[in-house]
């Protein structure tokens, strides 16, 4: 079944890949959220706090002063001092960009099911701060009959990133390309899909998108998400976004490679994290937080659910994007929550119709059942035994003891011994109780109490993170360079460090290994290896700091002739 994939592997690894080479985080913990540092507010290492709000049911937002209909086709700033009612489709064409200052509201109109798309070559510019988020959510009011999911539309990103499937009506040259789902018509400013990967559909940074996901006719899967990305390239900042009480999925990517940081799905109705159509980014630090009351009723909802698409077989590029630092917490929260008859909560991984997605250093509890591979396909690509073979990887990832069953088995093949095998060998620990793993105050009796989901003192999650293997490579090296090459990027954690750091690499094979430090005007502070023989695998070098001043030094890693170096900031 694999042979059908081999060749345009090949072809896709003599390239780089993921390019943007800063973007994960080394961490020594699992999970999205560090050990507490016992401070509260925007300055303390919970990214969480300041711009989240998690009661938005019954928070006050100002009345709306301007009423936006129609398309917008010039450039446009929305300011702070006004408050923005959105009426039907508004859509960012023409190449336009819409700016939206820090603080601003904008609601949309619940009896014309408003939703904001930004069409494919336009750009949004929606950057908050921790202090000052802008705010997308519902045109009710916390009175009468209140808010509650699908009250609007939500937010909709399209750009010209490359898509693996398109829709029968859709030009049948160039790259493939489709109309985003959930409209009852199709029309030129939702169309997606294109041949650049690294195209910009602009900025949104801390957002919060409230209320959204309303169905737009009676066809099945009809619905809106409260965040929308279909061919959105690399290019696209997204980090910092809230999406709460969403009628459908929080997060969608169809298609493209747009990376993304700190997301939070809160109380929504079907999936919170859902990759399709060929995704190829990367998601770093995500909570999500699910309602036992609030469940798909039409189908059925999952914490990740990724497909390649239906039904899944011999269409490239597959769907593979990589989450790392995710905290999914179920609708049984730390297991003591009932659930009401009828629900419909499923599992917190869903892996179906040939996806091959990895999911990294990540805290999974409250959920009825753990990880399925579904169907022959997606168990191949997690069968697989290198990344030439689609290989997806679930890795170094807690599954809360009290979850069952923890997988789920069908007749695909991965059956009960495969996923005991796999689990010793990628570190997947499902022995830890909810109380070991030890969430700071992850499970208040209201969900709309104060919260705080770092990690205490004593967790299990607190150490043990692991960024080595392929996923983390700065960039795919060309097949002819990977003899003389690291498989993975030098990773340094703590960073910044102030007693000390780790150094992890991996070699492909035996080599000789250079580890030297040298401070900001090139002089040579620390030699922690010289041409010493390493095995092939994974490598950890431990570096003492307490000698070094605060300040900025270069980390140096040789392998037979290929050499990297990476910053390390030290702070005392």
């Amino acid at each position: 079944m694999k042979k059908i994939y081999k060749l345009a592997a090949l072809a896709l690894l003599s390239v780089p890949s993921f390019a943007q080479n800063a973007f994960w985080t080394p961490t020594a913990y699992k999970g999205a959220f560090p050990v507490t540092d016992n401070v509260s507010g925007v300055a303390s290492n919970n990214w969480a706090e300041g711009w989240t709000n998690w009661d938005p049911e019954n928070k006050v937002y100002p009345v709306a002063t301007v009423t936006v209909s129609g398309n917008i086709t010039a450039n446009t700033t929305w300011t702070s001092d006004k408050t923005y009612l959105l009426v039907g489709n508004v859509a960012v064409t023409n190449n336009a960009n819409l700016t939206i200052q820090p603080g601003t509201v904008i609601r949309g109109d619940k009896a014309s099911k408003a939703c904001l798309i930004i069409s494919r070559g336009s750009k949004i510019n929606a950057v908050g701060t921790a202090s000052n988020p802008i705010v997308f959510t519902s045109s009710e009011e916390p009175t009468g009959n209140g808010r509650g999911p699908a009250d609007w539309g939500g937010v909709v990103l399209l750009g010209n990133g490359i898509i693996n499937t398109a829709c029968s009506t859709c030009p049948s040259t160039g790259p493939k390309t489709n109309y985003v789902e959930g409209f009852s018509t199709t029309f030129n400013e939702i169309l997606f899909g294109g041949n650049n990967n690294t195209e910009s559909s602009g900025t949104m940074s801390y957002c919060r998108i409230e209320f959204a996901g309303v169905a737009l006719s009676s066809t099945p899967n009809s619905e809106l998400n409260s965040l929308t990305m279909a061919g959105v390239g690399s290019g696209t900042q997204i980090d910092h976004i809230q999406c709460s009480f969403g009628g459908d999925d929080a997060f969608e990517w169809f298609g493209g490679s747009v990376d993304a940081k700190y997301l939070i799905a809160f109380r929504g109705l079907d999936d919170d994290f859902d990759t399709d159509f060929g995704y190829n980014g990367r998601v770093q630090f995500g909570l999500v937080v699910r309602d036992k009351d609030i469940s798909d009723a039409a189908g059925d909802s999952n914490g990740f659910e990724s497909d390649n698409f239906n039904p899944g077989i011999g269409r490239l590029p597959i769907t593979r994007a990589i989450f790392s630092n995710m905290t999914v917490i179920g609708p049984k929260r730390d297991g003591s929550v009932a659930l009401p008859t009828g629900e419909k909560f499923e599992r917190a991984i869903f892996t179906r119709r040939n996806t091959a997605i990895s999911i990294h250093n990540s805290i999974f509890v409250g959920w009825e059942k753990g990880w399925h591979v579904s169907g022959a396909t997606t168990f191949d690509n997690y069968n697989a035994t290198s990344s030439l073979d689609s290989m997806g990887v679930l890795k170094n990832c807690i599954i809360a003891k009290n979850m069952f069953p923890k997988f789920v088995h069908d007749a695909g093949g991965a059956n009960a011994t495969w996923y005991n095998n796999y689990s010793n060998t990628n570190s997947i620990d499902t022995t830890k109780t909810v109380a070991e793993i030890g969430l700071q105050n992850a499970f208040p009796t209201n969900l709309e109490d104060n919260v705080d989901f770092r990690l205490n003192v004593n967790s299990v999650a607190a150490t043990g993170a692991d960024f080595s293997g392929p996923q983390f490579a700065n960039q795919v090296t060309g097949i002819q360079e990977q003899s003389k090459a690291t498989l993975n990027s030098l990773v340094l954690y703590p960073n910044p460090a102030s007693q000390n750091t780790k150094l992890s690499f991996n070699l492909i094979e035996r080599n000789k290994v250079s580890v030297l430090v040298y401070d900001i005007l090139g002089n040579l502070v620390s030699t922690l290896s010289h041409d010493n023989e390493f095995e092939k695998g994974n490598h950890t070098v431990n570096l003492n700091t307490s000698d070094l001043s605060s300040g900025i030094y270069y980390v140096s890693l040789e392998i037979n002739g290929a050499k990297e170096t990476k910053k390390l900031v030290i702070n005392k």
